[in-house]
């Protein structure tokens, strides 16, 4: 089935073509938000669709590293690399090109936060634990006397 990831590999192509566009100027520093764009996405290609990459040689060891990394770590790195052009150049271009970096980012670290429960789940742990605790109370009160 589709996940979040597959999505998001799927998109990546985004990123590389709005680096293009945005290269398509004077402005040095466009320029080298641009390129820096269009390194995102080969890097994200290369960690997240390796299969998309089987002409390049390294392409299995990169997306092999990567897949050892901590959720933690990738949304820290995707983040991180999504954020660089964006403050070079401040565009729509670079916002919206780097927004399908950055999502898959945030992603990873809403995954290395985990599955949270509901409140109802917590309150009736804390109530079993409670009733536990009296018991236990209870119990050694009971041996006292």
């Amino acid at each position: 089935g589709w996940s979040w990831w597959s999505l998001c590999s799927c998109l990546f192509p985004a990123c590389a073509f709005a680096g293009l566009w945005n290269c398509v100027t004077i402005n040095p520093l466009n320029i080298a938000a641009g390129v820096w764009m269009m390194l995102n996405a080969f890097v994200l290609f290369l960690c997240e669709a390796p299969f998309c990459c089987q002409f390049i040689e390294f392409a299995n060891a990169v997306s092999a590293r990567a897949d050892r990394l901590r959720a933690w770590q990738k949304a820290a790195f995707y983040c991180g690399m999504a954020v660089f052009p964006v403050v070079l150049s401040l565009t729509l271009t670079t916002l919206f090109g780097n927004a399908i970096a950055f999502a898959t980012g945030v992603l990873y670290g809403l995954s290395a936060l985990g599955k949270k429960g509901d409140a109802i789940s917590y309150a009736r742990i804390h109530q079993q634990q409670k009733q536990m605790d009296e018991e236990k109370l209870t119990g050694t009160l009971e041996g006292q006397a």
